[in-house]
């Protein structure tokens, strides 16, 4: 997916990100995706890009986030589909039923 307005730094940049997705296990169009993305917002950051929107250049850089957004933690703690993924994983009778608070009750005796 890598670009012809992408500079040498950026398709660096993009072939790490992609590689790395795939080390952790994503599918290589997941990887290609999100390294594009990555790749697209840090550029529409430091003004590259010829058009982007507020948020990419007003929010955090994807490489200081790091992943605080991925639902894994903080305050409401993993979405309803993590849970749901998870109880599916450990063969939890009834979870399409179950809400989010019963998903995590059920997945959390289970552990």
């Amino acid at each position: 997916m890598p670009q012809q307005a992408w500079s040498d730094k950026r398709e660096r940049q993009y072939e790490h990100i992609k590689d790395s997705e795939r080390k952790q296990g994503r599918s290589l169009k997941r990887s290609k995706e999100i390294a594009a993305r990555t790749v697209n917002k840090e550029r529409a950051r430091s003004g590259e890009a010829k058009t982007s929107s507020r948020l990419s250049r007003t929010d955090v850089s994807s490489g200081h986030r790091g992943g605080k957004r991925s639902g894994t933690s903080g305050p409401r703690g993993r979405t309803k589909e993590q849970l749901y993924n998870e109880a599916k994983r450990m063969n939890i009778a009834g979870r399409s039923r179950m809400n989010k608070q019963q998903l995590q009750r059920a997945v959390d005796r289970r552990k």
